[in-house]
């Protein structure tokens, strides 16, 4: 009897983790990992922004190549520069939210989960006048309490098929190599315009990867497409 409750506690601290630190599992809630095809399509997503140096940058390339994305921003870097999360608008992508203070979720309460996405709401809403309809915890790291509050806020909560580490500033051409090779379809690809950590921090290199990822995909006949709400 002892080593049967010792295996069910075992199981259940694995089953907590795998929902506490996996962006896509189903543990402590449905989390979007992939788009639903099979067809060659993903869908482009930034987090951390905005930021002033690469943002603009990256909304460029974006417009260039007439592509639409979706930006998981933070509260307190749409405070600083409003007018960017405007243009991200204007230019017909998607606003996610990325929380306000950028912390880890995964040892946070219910009050400061409520709290911390209702704050990046706001801000994102005072600085374009559209809600979120999107959720994306900061590394990935949910608590049990993650779920309820998006969807009380009418939020779908995402994660993501492929990460490249963009973040650590690999070179722009191992940045896009790692997407190219890395995407299936109905990919949900993360890459970086701003730092969560350092409102000024570089993520130039992510702004010259994209024009070479974008081309390389559509060369293997992928499509650009933006997150489903439901």
């Amino acid at each position: 009897m002892t080593v049967v409750l010792a295996g069910a506690a075992l199981a259940g601290t694995a089953a907590f983790a795998h929902g506490t630190f996996h962006r896509n599992s189903w543990v402590l809630g449905s989390s979007l990992g992939a788009l639903p095809t099979r067809d060659r399509v993903l869908a482009l997503t930034f987090d951390d922004g905005p930021n002033p140096d690469a943002t603009p940058r990256v909304l460029d390339a974006l417009q260039r190549t007439d592509v639409r994305a979706t930006f998981f921003i933070l509260g307190k870097h749409a405070e600083r520069w409003p007018g960017l999360v405007r243009r991200i608008v204007e230019d017909g992508h998607q606003v996610g939210n990325h929380g306000y203070h950028h912390r880890r979720l995964h040892l946070r309460g219910r009050e400061y989960t409520r709290h911390d996405l209702q704050l990046g709401t706001d801000r994102i809403v005072d600085a374009c006048g559209v809600a979120p309809r999107f959720f994306r915890a900061p590394h990935g790291f949910r608590n049990p309490w993650v779920a309820s509050v998006a969807r009380s806020l009418d939020q779908r909560v995402v994660g993501w098929s492929l990460g490249v580490w963009d973040s650590d500033r690999p070179g722009a051409e191992v940045i896009a190599r790692r997407a190219v090779e890395g995407v299936r379809p109905g990919s949900i690809l993360l890459l970086h315009d701003g730092d969560g950590y350092d409102p000024a921090g570089d993520r130039l290199q992510t702004a010259e990867a994209l024009p070479a990822i974008v081309s390389a995909l559509r060369d293997q006949s992928y499509r650009f497409e933006l997150l489903p709400r439901g």
